[in-house]
């Protein structure tokens, strides 16, 4: 078995923690076995590994939030990036491509994908290796994930079963897309269970249909090639045009953290990071990834999150509207994790003919920035704690907590991190981009 995992998302239902590149996924709201941080995608991991599956795990995403899944699972998964943001047919069939093409995968092996970020217990997992049973015996050309419905949703698709093939185990007659409440409860009425979004099928039945769209002999060919696949969903492209398929019904907890109302339902905590709340607040959460103290009196049902991107305050019914009205911000993420440790802004300002941007680095011990330089920027570096190794136009030197590093435009620069390395960082430009980077080889 190969497991593709989905990450996606915007960053809007979760803001202002979340943002583009660090989607709800990436967020460490959650406990581990040993309560510690833990964000959805390492939660997953760990699941899927403690079923007893060992399959190799590819997580197919946008380029924004390779980092960040670098930087959480380091080199445990493979990452298959999507040259341009299309839809759930298109990555999967590139990450099909990918373990084809790239790792050499038999056309007669089973895949399974699942998005990065479900909230389940055990018996999810072990679900997985029932759907590759059904596949490998030959049952259907396509298995999905059936989740027992609690209550009538409207924001989840629903299939409908005709027919129990084996415990647990049915023939699909349709399906229905998110239906109005009232629809939903006839339908789950009539033995309707939620599309949980889970698809399982041999590896040469997504090629042969990639083979429709696009000719190629690499895997490079598929990614040069990758805009002129459909943007449309898996679901849509092949799920409702294959009349062989199973569903494997899956029974327990199953949420999805989409938005603070059902996220604040799983925090083992009230309060995370300096948070003051009174004796006298009810079902009221916060998070505060800022350095100054958030105090919170007499609040019932709310939610109050606060990070460099901004600041949250609303009923946790009403926040599940939140999207619509943080539609238009425009403003770059001011938070971001990266590969090499993690950043936030810490300031940013417009003068006449230039501008200023602050920023607080970690670069975690052992890992190093690439070697680069920019073309309408200076820096200031300010090493705050920690030690490292700098290399300016190929020139290499020890830096640690109090030396300040002055680095002009078109100078190649790194710095490595021998224990963690904290650095306040200050660009100063007429224009201040993320683009603005050209970067070279460099051998520690």
């Amino acid at each position: 078995m190969h497991i593709i995992l989905l990450s996606g998302g915007s960053g809007k239902r979760l803001w202002p923690l979340s943002n583009e590149i660090r989607s709800k996924q990436f967020l460490k709201i959650l406990k581990n076995k040993d309560n510690e941080p833990q964000s959805m995608i390492q939660r997953v991991y760990s699941q899927i590994r403690e079923a007893g599956i060992n399959a190799d795990i590819v997580v197919a995403t946008g380029s924004i939030q390779a980092d960040s899944i670098k930087s959480q699972l380091n080199d445990l998964v493979d990452i298959v990036s999507e040259p341009q943001r299309r839809d759930t047919f298109p990555a999967i069939a590139l990450s099909c491509a990918y373990l084809a093409l790239e790792k050499g995968m038999s056309l007669d092996e089973v895949v399974l994908v699942l998005p990065v970020d479900p909230f389940a217990e055990m018996n999810y997992f072990t679900t997985l290796i029932d759907m590759e049973h059904q596949i490998k015996t030959g049952a259907a050309n396509l298995a999905l994930m059936g989740i027992r419905p609690t209550y009538p949703s409207q924001k989840y698709g629903y299939i409908m079963p005709k027919g129990c093939v084996e415990p647990k185990v049915y023939a699909v007659d349709r399906f229905q897309e998110k239906p109005s409440e009232a629809y939903a409860a006839e339908l789950i009425a009539s033995g309707a269970l939620w599309n949980g979004g889970v698809f399982a099928f041999k590896l040469g039945y997504i090629i042969n249909i990639l083979k429709q769209y696009i000719k190629y002999k690499t895997f490079s060919d598929v990614e040069q090639k990758y805009g002129e696949l459909p943007k449309i969903s898996f679901d849509y492209e092949v799920v409702e045009k294959e009349k062989s398929i199973v569903m494997v019904e899956y029974v327990g907890i199953w949420k999805d953290l989409g938005t603070w109302n059902t996220l604040t339902e799983v925090m083992e905590s009230k309060a995370i990071g300096k948070v003051t709340m009174s004796s006298d607040c009810e079902n009221t959460h916060a998070i505060n990834e800022l350095g100054i103290p958030l105090v919170i009196m007499g609040a019932k049902d709310m939610v109050v999150a606060a990070s460099p991107d901004g600041i949250l305050v609303s009923d946790k019914h009403q926040s599940s509207y939140l999207k619509e009205y943080i539609q238009d911000f425009n403003q770059r993420p001011m938070y971001e994790e990266r590969r090499w440790g993690e950043y936030k802004v810490l300031d940013y300002n417009s003068y006449e003919d230039t501008c200023s941007l602050t920023k607080y680095i970690v670069i975690k011990a052992g890992k190093f920035i690439s070697y680069q330089l920019h073309h309408i920027r200076d820096e200031v570096w300010t090493i705050v704690n920690g030690t490292g190794d700098l290399v300016i136009d190929g020139h290499v030197r020890n830096v640690r907590r109090g030396d300040v590093v002055y680095i002009t435009r078109g100078q190649k620069h790194a710095i490595r991190a021998t224990t963690d390395l904290h650095v306040v960082e200050v660009q100063i430009g007429a224009e201040l981009i993320e683009t603005d980077i050209e970067r070279f080889e460099w051998n520690w």
